[in-house]
């Protein structure tokens, strides 16, 4: 059985010492740790394995003791009809107003977590990982407006991700409890 847990710690133990930044691209400025903490639902991903076969894909952030940020992360099994679960902890990089942190889910190996877009409201953001292998669009609420989607789909195509490889994440009616 794949779980977040596991399957991310054999991810981040690849990705250690991968808190870089997609070549060409730039986190945003002005970044507000406070409006971006919360609940983020995911409207779509590039695959990855600690990811594989999960819908309703969450993202929930809050304040750690240590003026970390804790991740929790969590989805549902549709084959094995499970939730699935991983708590983890990020830190900014360099400067606090930038999107750019790095995220571990197993002791001391981190990976990059880029806000590459995210809007005035920070009702949607565009999420990198340290290369074009990462991929997130997220939203607010389980539904995102198809030209908001569109708009953020053809960004990350600008940017050279491999757009057609986006996995749809289902989200709404079709998760349990939500």
């Amino acid at each position: 059985m794949k779980t977040l847990l596991g399957s991310s710690i054999v991810s981040m133990a690849l990705l250690t010492g991968c808190t870089g930044i997609p070549e060409g691209t730039q986190p945003v400025s002005g970044f507000e740790l406070d409006r971006y903490l919360g609940q983020w639902f995911e409207i779509a991903r590039l695959d990855h394995s600690f990811e594989r076969g999960l819908d309703c894909v969450t993202a929930t952030y809050s304040l750690r003791d240590d003026d970390g940020v804790r991740v929790i992360n969590r989805g549902y099994n549709r084959e094995e009809q499970a939730w699935d679960e991983a708590e983890g902890r990020a830190y900014f990089i360099d400067d606090e107003s930038v999107g750019r942190l790095k995220v571990s889910f197993f002791g001391p190996f981190y990976g990059g977590y880029n806000v590459l877009e995210l809007d005035d409201d920070y009702q949607w953001a565009l999420v990198a990982g340290p290369n074009r292998d990462y991929l997130w669009i997220l939203s607010r609420t389980p539904e995102m407006d198809s030209a908001t989607e569109n708009r953020l789909r053809q960004r990350a195509a600008e940017l050279d991700f491999p757009t057609d490889e986006l996995i749809d994440v289902a989200q709404g009616k079709e998760c349990p409890g939500q």
